[in-house]
């Protein structure tokens, strides 16, 4: 294929105008990779010095003393359920085992002999198995309602500084 010379003179004319182009276009891209590679050293600094104090700092006076409350209170709520479970299984299983006593059985029965009872060994959990899971969820449900009501929003908490109004001017 044969091109008249006025073709050639215009095609190497366009290909040192792309090749030029070409140039171009990688000093460019050169430039913007390192003004990209000084914004990420920047916003490392910026976060550094910045972003990450006021974090802490939001974290120190809003979320940490009501994590700690939360847990002051469960913990607290936790040693109640259990003094009290404690001490009524505790009055529970001691009366079970008065009852069970022979010395006691042998003063009912030389008071009354039809007073004495008879203890039938059991087969199945019985009362104190289920006051035991009663107290067990009655404890769950302490603990959660003091968890929840330690984390739910209060609207008062977030309250806004008091601004002036738009029509007032500063006192001098």
């Amino acid at each position: 294929m044969s091109l008249s010379r006025k073709r050639r003179k215009e095609l190497k004319r366009l290909q040192s105008n792309a090749g030029e182009l070409w140039g171009n276009q990688q000093i460019v891209l050169e430039h913007a990779n390192a003004v990209a590679r000084e914004a990420s050293r920047q916003l490392g600094h910026l976060t550094r010095e910045e972003v990450v104090p006021r974090v802490r700092t939001g974290y120190d006076s809003y979320v940490r003393p009501n994590v700690q409350r939360a847990s002051t209170a469960a913990r607290a709520a936790g040693d109640t359920m259990e003094r009290t479970v404690g001490n009524a299984l505790g009055s529970v299983l001691s009366i079970g085992d008065i009852a069970n006593d022979a010395r006691v059985r042998r003063a009912l029965e030389r008071v009354s002999p039809r007073a004495a009872v008879v203890v039938k060994e059991k087969s199945g959990p019985g009362f104190g198995t289920y006051l035991a899971i009663g107290a067990g969820i009655v404890a769950a449900a302490g603990v959660a309602y003091a968890v929840w009501q330690t984390f739910r929003a209060d609207d008062e908490l977030w309250v806004a500084d008091d601004e002036p109004a738009a029509g007032s001017s500063p006192a001098a």
